[in-house]
């Protein structure tokens, strides 16, 4: 992986992570386009890698409301709902095996259920009078649940928590929040569940060091902008437009690959059944 190659992969995650677009979706599709193959390993700690560098600006922007949680545990109900929120994604991680989508086989099903959620945002959200602006334990846990959702690449993970929060309630701006926060503890522990992988079997050693510290950085820093952007504008700009993009990337990347696009991975369905009897647990 070359510099450029490191610093576009930065810039996808920035931007994906918090526009409700699908940074790992677009990490694979960019993985892709630069003929970036995803069958090593490594690329898997790359991406939770380059999603750290995007959690560098959720602490940086929220910092009073992480250092209230630290001097307030009990009495600020947010580390208790973080908690909450991230069961159903936990149970989503350990029951079913979603290495199998990967290689992207499935991403433009997958924009296509982000564009369906982000429409669903704008319906609730324009025939709801009274929205909360304060999150629940049913708030919390349904976002989480829909946080699950989003490990599959290609649906956006800011999109489907958003969703849930509309949909159980929340405004968008505090579902927005919550949304960009419960991120925090998903890449902290995916960076040691698979830090520790990555570790025993000297997956690190796989990565180019510069061009990886370039990719963070800028996800770092892109990623601060988007944050505030969409902060900013989560309230009064549709949704709508959002899904209409990735609808149209899910659209043609389906196109060019059931007519058989030697770039694309090819669409094997059944994969799903394969998915559905493959748990992780039981």
């Amino acid at each position: 992986m070359t510099i450029i190659q490191g610093a576009v992969l930065g810039l996808v995650q920035g931007l994906g992570e918090f526009l409700p677009i699908s940074s790992s979706g677009h990490l694979v599709l960019a993985r892709l386009l630069m003929g970036i193959g995803s069958e090593d390993p490594a690329f898997k700690m790359l991406d939770i890698l380059l999603h750290v560098g995007t959690l560098i600006p959720i602490l940086i922007i929220f910092w009073k409301d992480w250092l209230d949680l630290i001097r307030h545990p009990i009495r600020n109900r947010t580390l208790l709902l973080l908690f909450l929120a991230s069961l159903p994604t936990l149970a989503v991680y350990l029951i079913f095996d979603l290495d199998v989508f990967d290689n992207g086989w499935f991403l433009g099903v997958a924009f296509l259920i982000t564009a369906l959620e982000l429409v669903c945002i704008d319906f609730v959200s324009a025939r709801r009078k009274n929205a909360s602006e304060k999150v629940g334990i049913p708030n919390a846990l349904l976002m989480g649940l829909f946080q699950g959702l989003a490990l599959l690449p290609g649906v956006s993970r800011s999109g489907s928590t958003i969703t849930g929060g509309v949909a159980s309630g929340l405004d968008r701006k505090t579902a927005a929040k919550f949304s960009f926060m419960m991120s925090a503890p998903a890449i902290a522990a995916s960076l040691l569940v698979e830090g520790y992988h990555a570790y025993k079997e000297d997956l690190f050693s796989h990565l180019s060091p510069v061009p990886t510290l370039v990719g963070v950085i800028i996800a770092g820093v892109v990623g601060f902008f988007a944050i505030r952007f969409m902060l900013r504008i989560i309230s009064h700009v549709p949704m709508s437009w959002f899904a209409l993009y990735v609808a149209v990337i899910g659209l043609v990347y389906l196109t060019l690959q059931l007519t058989g696009n030697p770039l694309l991975p090819v669409f094997h369905a059944p994969q799903l059944t394969g998915m559905m009897e493959s748990f992780r647990i039981g």
